[in-house]
């Protein structure tokens, strides 16, 4: 009768390390396992955001009103984009935006990393500080910063004809005070990025240079900015598709005006699908901002891929 007893694990040969053998790992169960974890986020994310986006979709081919029943238009929703000025003029101040928007934050951003990333005192402290507007709540930015130029900015520089009056309600004006904003918070965010980037440029570089008599613009150019074209290019990026679907602040600092000389294309799509109550068509301008953010990304990566391959 043979015995179902395993015999014990041989001691380890003469002159060897005696080291203990690490049985194999089972790959099959360790996937199995893996794949049971990653089901419920899987999950979750096709039916709160997959199908949403379908529905949206399908809907934009109609003249749905977000009640009720519909019926199927075909393209005319799309094929209003071309004939409502109102709507080519939503469109073209968010691209103004965001082109104004970027070049502030990045410029300031990374001035202001530079600065951060050298030595002075209270270093840290003041990295924290410059953090607190991206933890903070746009909506509540958006009405301390109402309250500051209506209220507090008139009184302050009651002098300067440009403020004398609430600069919300300047037809001309009112859209400085919201890339103000819009800068002021993004920067928070835009400034780590750079951060990153420059603590991984080698102190040595910059000290080489100094020894070659290379000047404070000269470093930037041949070393800090090489340095970081990796977090320029996210920063860039990132700060283009934000500024382009810009809502939250111009819904509580302007509604869009005055005189609709405010209003983005994100603000519209509100407009048109809960204030007009034409869903059909606001889901057809929403995929329509989707599909022009993703223009945006698709080409500069192609400008960034020909530099690459140009270098």
């Amino acid at each position: 009768m043979t015995s179902s007893t395993q015999a014990p694990p041989a001691p380890p040969a003469a002159g060897g390390t005696g080291r203990t053998t690490i049985p194999p790992v089972k790959v099959g169960r360790a996937q199995t396992t893996f794949y049971w974890m990653v089901w419920p986020a899987v999950i979750a994310f096709f039916v709160f955001h997959t199908v949403p986006v379908l529905v949206g979709i399908f809907y934009s081919f109609t003249n749905y009103a977000g009640y009720g029943g519909w019926n199927f238009v075909g393209l005319s929703n799309y094929a209003n984009l071309f004939k409502d000025d109102r709507i080519l003029a939503a469109y073209g101040f968010s691209f103004l935006f965001a082109i104004a928007a970027t070049i502030l934050t990045n410029a300031i951003s990374l001035a202001i990393a530079m600065g951060l990333n050298a030595k002075i005192m209270a270093r840290n402290l003041f990295r924290g500080v410059y953090f607190v507007p991206y933890v903070l709540a746009a909506l509540v930015i958006g009405y301390v910063f109402q309250f500051l130029f209506s209220s507090s900015l008139p009184k302050i520089l009651s002098g300067i004809p440009l403020f004398a009056d609430n600069i919300l309600t300047n037809e001309t004006w009112a859209w400085t005070a919201i890339v103000a904003l819009a800068v002021w918070q993004a920067c928070a965010f835009t400034i780590i990025i750079y951060l990153s980037g420059l603590q991984t440029i080698p102190r040595e570089l910059y000290e080489a240079a100094i020894m070659d008599g290379a000047g404070p613009w000269k470093r930037f150019w041949a070393i800090t900015l090489p340095g970081i074209m990796g977090p320029l290019s996210v920063a860039l990026v990132l700060r283009a598709i934000e500024a382009f679907k810009v809502f939250d602040i111009i819904y509580v600092m302007t509604r869009g005006g005055p005189a609709d000389t405010t209003k983005t294309a994100s603000f519209f799509v509100y407009q048109e699908s809960f204030t007009y109550l034409r869903a059909g068509s606001g889901a057809a301008y929403a995929l329509t901002v989707t599909l022009l953010s993703g223009l945006m990304i698709a080409v500069y990566v192609l400008m960034l891929r020909r530099r690459e391959a140009a270098a």
